[in-house]
């Protein structure tokens, strides 16, 4: 079976540092690259048991950033993006709802316009990696 090159996005917090212990157990031989912005539901620590994986990468930075998530996809070859990295505080919300906004629409805007570039519209020679997830939806 190929390699999944896996991007986990808010993979600090607790769900994605759950799936992260979890898929490395279940696929020890897949290469996972974190992404996080270390904000409130962010705790590094939560990692430590796999930092020092020859597998693992850790990152931290914003999704909003579109240059950053496309040097992470082309520099580990990773083809496959699973995404946690939210703001889901409600109570967060009332008092600074540009932060949801920001992350929630406009990181998700960012994953999928740096996935685009890097998979569809510049795609890398990635050896025997599984063919894009989004080769079937667009057409050039």
């Amino acid at each position: 079976m190929n390699q999944r090159r896996i991007l986990v996005t808010g993979g600090a917090g607790f769900i994605g540092t759950n799936f992260v212990h979890y898929w490395l157990t279940k696929n020890p031989n897949d290469y996972i690259v974190v992404i996080d912005a270390l904000t409130y539901a962010g705790n590094r620590n939560n990692l430590l048991t796999v930092e020092q994986l020859p597998n693992f990468k850790f990152v931290q930075g914003d999704i909003c950033s579109t240059e950053l998530i496309e040097e992470l996809l082309a520099d580990y070859n990773l083809n496959t993006i699973v995404h946690f990295a939210a703001e889901s505080h409600v109570d967060r919300s009332i008092t600074g709802p540009d932060a949801f906004i920001e992350t929630n629409i406009l990181g998700t805007h960012s994953l999928l316009k740096a996935a685009k570039k890097i998979w569809i519209d510049e795609p890398l020679s990635i050896g025997d990696s599984p063919p894009s997830p989004f080769s079937s939806c667009f057409n050039r």
